[in-house]
Order: structure tokens, then C-alpha cells, then sequence
């Protein structure tokens, strides 16, 4: 195994490895570190997957498997970028671009009848949402700005929009009948195994059988009542009318892969109510469910005139939609995938409240969070930039996380324990010495829920938290909701932790709507805060708080203490890479910006030095942070425009400020004797490289696939000067 395994991803983050890992590659041999690929993209997931139906030589090892085991272990040391998290109509899309490619797979069955296609339903069903991340982490997370990144945000502020006292846009959410108001929670007392059942009058159906749980599990249960949905989702529709606002949407359909596409669908079919009314019979024919977007419900319609006109009458009886791309018609419904809460709200608040309608123009929004459980912080936002103004990046201070994620942490390790009720009756989780440990009266529809926390990572979580408290001096405060069911079992064991480190002082408790209010009045006063979140919150806060600080997620440190002292380091967010990926097909010009990697990179090497004792590696990684600082100072970032610098120029001015660094150092006299030419070099031929670089950009670039590009044909694009190449090998 590698000293240190880059992960292979999809999109811009995996177009820019081309360009960057060879680089990485070279320096990191110098000081005898080996850094290796393993292939966790949703095309090699698919692939390891099915490998009977392919060919010898297209086979692929199961390689996120393979880091499941690695991560368990002292030795990991892995540099995760953002990979895919697939909806439905990404994982058709994939699979259908594979098989264009040779590869013999399965199509995806979207109703499947036989034994045969529910087992290949199954298999893809493991591969969608959030595959890859529960599976990886096994710490909890330490996210914040590097000093670096903060300092630069504040000398060079982004633009922000303006709030105004009178905006319309508001968070909308269910008042009752939603997974907050109906969440029961338990904390084990003892080891034990739980079925879950549905009673009805027909007898009982088993839903899930042997899902184990260690002593101190909190297990919780809760359900989302489709009609409660429904009424508000057509409440909603109605009020936006009124109001004259944009009609959005705001879900983590990739996240929440069970829970998040049915309520996805209940909003296509509230939208077109009308339609389904009248054409429910011809649409069940047709396979049309909702879940998988507007997009998939129109072309699968389009041989069917009377009800295209029928949805475009009821579009125009509705309020204006928020828009993904209006210029191409792509709605705020079209694609579950589209609109993610977590990027999509920030972006949002950091426009001053304001959402792209269909007729191109910016306008205030009714931002639909349908579950009550985070929406408050979506909320109290919008509230205090209507009270206060636009946030000032030159002045505000800075929000740092500890998010509680190890070992499927919360609802985002509740998918096999998710299930659409197909019947009226109750569900009961028992336990196997017959104790009724939650039960829920349900109806038809209802999306009936359970998520675990274990004990290790809630108290590895708290210990954390108390370790960056005592290393920054701020404010810390754990965003937990005393009368939520869930949150108040965390609070039972966060308190007496506190009390027995004797650091209980140097804490707040607040729910995450108070919370929310407090971290944006610190910030405002140019002051930090800890944000001590669960596992959604810490998904949702790394977002806002950076986009709000920085512009940006992706320029994040994003560190991972695996529980049993191996080291994790994730890159930010990839939110936008299909954007960057769709410039970068028509103009040859990629944007990402991978401050990201360069951080994670730095950050693994010093865990390397540590771990391994490699003093060389060390001295690499310290002069990362010196070429960081570099790219920052020099504004050596992507620019957003064709014709002008984007990421390839990038890394060509790291791999130089990287050489210079360690040319000039002196606590290694040999590594600064090997890198002294290579600095020459790049230094030398700046002009010839920057040339050929800039040459490349303007005209089309073929990638091979979109999912699965061609290595060849990418390297080619990313690696565009033969200069630059011949230095770097």
C-alpha cells in the first residue's frame, strides 16, 4: 500500500487530478513518500459492482471497499476529493455512458418485476447517495479556514449581495407531521439486536431484521406523514403565488437517498397536482413516479400531447420557479440532484436572498425546507441579514466545525433503515428480548426513518471539540435542541464529559436556531466560533459559514482524526463541478480552484512525518503551506473566464513556489539540493509554459465520457505544456 492514497473522483475535482497529482507524484518521491490512486468514482463503483458482466480486462477492484479496511487501521493516511453522490437520473446517466463504452451492464430498473432485476436494483441502490463517505468515515471532522485562506478572504473581500429590510424571501417549513415534531430517541443500555415491522390488519411485515447495536447506541426513529407533505407543500405553492416570489425547493436528494427523492417527488406532483389528477392512470403506465425529477416526467410524456399541454396549462397557472440554468429552461424541479440544500441556500443568502427566475432576472424566494429539524438555521439567517445587512468578509470573524460523523453518524446513516410505507398500520422497532423500543402509528406514503449514534465517536466528538476549544481560546457552542428527542440524549452525554475535563465553562448548549443568531453575531464582531454540530449540521454549516466567509466551501481544511489514529484529509466541497466541467468541454478553461488539495495535501504530509517519523516529509509539507501562501499572495487562482488563468496555471505556480520553497530551506540539505534545478527550471521557462498553457484554452476539449473519461485524451487537456511536462515527468 501507497504512503499516502489519493482517491480518484468524478468531475472537475478528478480533471484537475490529471493535471496536479503528477506533480504530487514527483515531489513526494524526493523525500521517499509513494502516493497511489484508489478509484471511488460513481463509474468505478458501478464497474466493481457488476464485474460478471464483464470482460476479464474491464473487471475493477472494489477499491472503496478496499479503504473501508484501510481507514480502520493506524497506517491510513488517504487525501479524499469530492466525489459523486448520485441521484437517480446521475446514475442512469452513468451507467448509460459505460455501456455506450463496451461496458455490458444492467440497466437500471426503475420498476422491477423479476428476482433478477430487484438483485441488480439492489446493487445500484447501494452505489447511490451517500455510498462512499459513510463508509470512509471512521473520525469525526475538524473543518475550518486555513489561516491562510481567512487572511486572504479578508485583504481581498468577495462581493456580496445586498440584504434589504423589506425582502420577501423566506425559509418555509412544516409545522407538525415532519421527521422533527415526530422523532422518538433512545440511548442502549446494554447490547442488542432490533427488527423493524409493520403491523397492519393483513399481520405483520418485517422491514429490516438484525440491525446490531453496541451498549450506549442513541437510536431514534420518526416518520414524515405524506399528507401533512402534501397540504404544505400546496399550502406553499399558493403563498409563493401571493407573494410574487420564486417557488424553491431546497433537499439533499443525494445525501438522503431513500428520504429525500420521495419527498422530491410529493413537490413534482404538488407542482402539477392537476395533471395527476387527471392523468394518474396514463402516468403510472408510463412509469412516471416524481421522484426522479421534472426532466425524467417530460421525457418520458413527450409522445403524449394532451398531457404536455395539460403541465404546461398548470405551469402557467403557477408562481415563477427558481431556476438551475434559465436559460435552458432547467428548473428548480427538473433534477433532484440539481439543487442541493447545502450549496443552493448559502449561495442564496449570499446573493442577499436572491434566486435566478425563469426570465433571467434575480428575485426574492420562498425557500421550501419541507422537515423542520435545520431549516430554523436556514431561517434565523435570512431574519438577521434582513435585520443586519449583508455580512462584511474584510471584517468577520470566523465559524470552525467539529462535526460528529464516525460510523454513520446520524440520519446520514439511516438508508437501510428508510422505508415508504406501503400500508396503514404501525411500525415498531423491537429488540431482540421483545422490547418495544419506538413505535409510530402510520399511514400510505408516510416515510417511516431510523438513525443510530455509537457511543466511541459521541465521545471521541465531545473530546475533540474540548481539544480545539483549549487550542483556539473562542467561543464554543454545541448546536443541540434540548427538546429535541435525539439531541437531548447527545446532551446527557456531552455534559458530564465537560463536567469531569472541568471545561463545562468554556461551553454553551444552544439549539440551532439560537445558535445560528450567536455565530452570526461573533462573526459580525470580527470574533471566531466553534460550531459543535451533529452529522447533517456539520454538512450544512461547512457550506454556509464558508460561503458567507470565503465565497467559496471548497477552499475548506478539512481534517478527519480517524478513531483508531490513521488520518483522513478531505479537499471541500464539489457542489459546482459540473458547471466547471460543462466550461470546460465548450471553452478548454477549467475554474476549479484546488486550494482545496493544497491544503489536505499539507496536512497529510505532516501526519506522514509524524506517523512515520519521516522528517523529509515534514519538510515537504511545510513548504506546501509556503507555495499556498504563494498561489494567495501572487493571486495565482483560477479565473472564472476563458483567455485567462484557470486551474492548470495554477498548479504550474505551486509546483514552482513548492520548488523555490525547498530550494530555500535549510533543514534539509539534500532536498534543497535536488529541488534547486527543478525551481531553476520552472522559474526559467515561465513565459514558454504560461504560453503554451494559455494556448490550449478557447476551443473545445474532448474528455472521452463524462463519467468515465478516457485517461489519455484527459491528460492530454490538463497537461497541455510539453515544457511543464518534461520538468515534472
Amino acid at each position: 500500500m501507497s504512503d499516502i492514497i489519493y482517491t480518484k473522483v468524478d468531475e472537475a475535482p478528478e480533471l484537475a487530478s490529471a493535471s496536479f497529482l503528477p506533480i504530487i507524484q514527483k515531489f513526494a518521491a524526493a523525500a521517499g513518500v509513494s502516493v497511489g490512486t484508489k478509484d471511488i468514482s460513481l463509474a468505478g463503483r458501478i464497474l466493481a459492482t457488476f464485474p460478471e458482466y464483464l470482460s476479464e480486462d474491464q473487471r475493477q477492484s472494489d477499491d472503496l471497499a478496499e479503504l473501508g479496511r484501510l481507514v480502520k487501521t493506524p497506517e491510513a493516511n488517504v487525501i479524499k476529493l469530492p466525489n459523486i453522490s448520485a441521484s437517480v437520473p446521475q446514475l442512469v446517466a452513468a451507467v448509460k455512458e459505460l455501456q455506450s463504452q463496451g461496458f455490458a451492464l444492467p440497466d437500471y430498473p426503475e420498476a422491477p418485476a423479476t428476482d433478477e432485476e430487484k438483485a441488480v436494483r439492489a446493487k445500484y441502490d447501494a452505489i447511490k447517495g451517500s455510498a462512499v463517505n459513510p463508509v470512509l468515515r471512521e473520525g469525526n471532522s475538524d473543518r475550518r479556514a486555513a489561516k491562510a485562506v481567512k487572511s486572504f478572504a479578508q485583504n481581498n473581500p468577495h462581493r456580496m449581495g445586498e440584504w434589504t429590510a423589506d425582502s420577501k424571501t423566506r425559509v418555509s417549513s412544516m409545522s407538525g407531521g415532519d421527521f422533527r415534531s415526530n422523532e422518538v430517541s433512545a440511548t442502549l443500555a446494554k447490547e442488542a439486536t432490533a427488527k423493524i415491522v409493520l403491523e397492519t390488519a393483513d399481520g405483520e411485515t418485517v422491514l429490516k431484521d438484525g440491525v446490531t447495536y453496541p451498549a450506549g447506541t442513541v437510536v431514534d426513529a420518526t416518520f414524515m406523514s405524506a399528507a401533512a407533505l402534501d397540504a404544505f407543500l400546496a399550502d406553499e405553492i399558493e403563498k409563493t403565488k401571493a407573494e410574487g416570489t420564486l417557488f424553491s425547493l431546497h433537499m439533499k436528494a443525494t445525501m438522503m437517498k431513500v428520504s429525500d427523492p420521495i419527498i422530491f417527488g410529493h413537490a413534482v406532483k404538488a407542482w402539477l397536482a392537476p395533471v395527476f389528477e387527471k392523468y394518474g392512470d396514463k402516468l403510472d403506465q408510463l412509469g412516471v413516479t416524481g421522484n426522479a425529477g421534472l426532466g425524467t416526467l417530460l421525457d418520458k410524456v413527450k409522445g403524449e400531447p394532451e398531457i404536455m399541454a395539460a403541465i404546461e396549462e398548470v405551469s402557467a397557472q403557477r408562481p415563477p420557479m427558481y431556476m438551475v440554468d434559465s436559460d435552458k429552461g432547467i428548473t428548480n424541479l427538473h433534477v433532484p440532484s440539481d439543487v442541493i440544500i447545502d450549496a443552493s441556500m448559502p449561495a442564496l443568502i449570499r446573493a442577499g436572498g436572491k434566486g435566478w427566475g425563469p426570465d433571467g432576472k434575480e428575485a426574492d424566494a420562498n425557500c421550501v425546507i419541507p422537515d423542520d429539524s435545520y431549516a430554523p438555521v436556514y431561517d434565523e439567517s435570512v431574519k438577521f441579514f434582513k435585520e443586519n445587512g449583508k455580512l462584511n468578509p474584510a471584517t468577520a470573524g470566523t465559524v470552525q466545525n467539529i462535526g460528529l460523523m464516525a460510523q454513520k453518524a446520524e440520519e446520514y446513516g439511516s438508508h437501510p433503515t428508510t422505508f415508504e410505507i406501503p400500508a396503514a398500520g404501525t411500525v415498531k422497532m423491537i429488540l431482540d428480548d421483545g422490547t418495544v423500543l419506538h413505535s409510530h402509528d402510520v399511514q400510505v406514503g408516510d416515510i417511516w426513518r431510523s438513525a443510530s449514534a455509537r457511543k466511541a465517536p459521541i465521545e471521541d466528538w465531545v473530546n475533540l471539540a474540548i481539544d480545539r476549544q483549549k487550542a483556539e481560546g473562542c467561543r464554543a457552542i454545541f448546536w443541540l435542541d434540548a427538546t429535541r428527542a435525539h439531541d437531548a440524549e447527545l446532551i446527557a452525554y456531552v455534559k458530564p464529559i465537560l463536567e469531569a475535563k472541568g471545561v463545562a465553562d468554556k461551553f454553551e448548549i444552544m439549539a440551532p436556531r439560537e445558535a445560528t443568531r450567536a455565530s452570526l453575531e461573533t462573526i459580525t464582531k470580527g470574533e471566531n466560533t466553534i460550531a459543535i454540530t451533529g452529522n447533517v449540521l456539520r454538512d450544512y454549516l461547512t457550506d454556509l459559514f464558508p460561503i458567507l466567509e470565503l465565497a467559496t466551501s471548497a477552499k475548506m481544511l478539512s481534517i478527519v482524526k480517524l478513531m483508531n489514529g490513521g488520518g483522513l484529509f478531505e479537499t471541500g466541497a464539489g457542489g459546482s463541478a459540473p458547471k466547471h466541467v460543462q466550461q470546460l468541454v465548450e471553452e478548454n478553461h477549467l475554474r476549479w480552484d484546488s486550494l482545496g488539495e493544497f491544503c489536505a495535501l499539507g496536512e497529510s504530509l505532516t501526519f506522514l512525518a509524524d506517523a512515520k517519523g519521516n522528517d523529509k516529509a515534514r519538510v515537504l509539507g511545510q513548504a506546501v503551506d509556503a507555495a499556498t501562501q504563494g498561489i494567495l499572495d501572487n493571486g495565482n487562482s483560477p479565473s472564472r473566464k476563458v483567455g485567462e488563468p484557470d486551474n492548470r496555471d495554477s498548479h504550474y505556480w505551486f509546483a514552482r513556489y513548492w520548488a523555490e520553497a525547498l530550494a530555500a530551506q535549510t533543514s534539509d540539505a539534500e532536498l534543497a539540493a535536488h529541488f534547486a534545478p527543478i525551481a531553476e527550471a520552472l522559474a526559467t521557462n515561465e513565459e514558454k509554459i504560461v504560453s503554451e498553457l494559455a494556448a490550449a484554452q478557447g476551443s473545445a476539449a474532448d474528455l472521452g465520457g463524462y463519467f468515465h473519461t478516457d485517461a489519455a485524451k484527459t491528460a492530454a487537456v490538463m497537461r497541455p505544456s510539453a515544457t511543464l511536462n518534461a520538468i515534472i515527468g
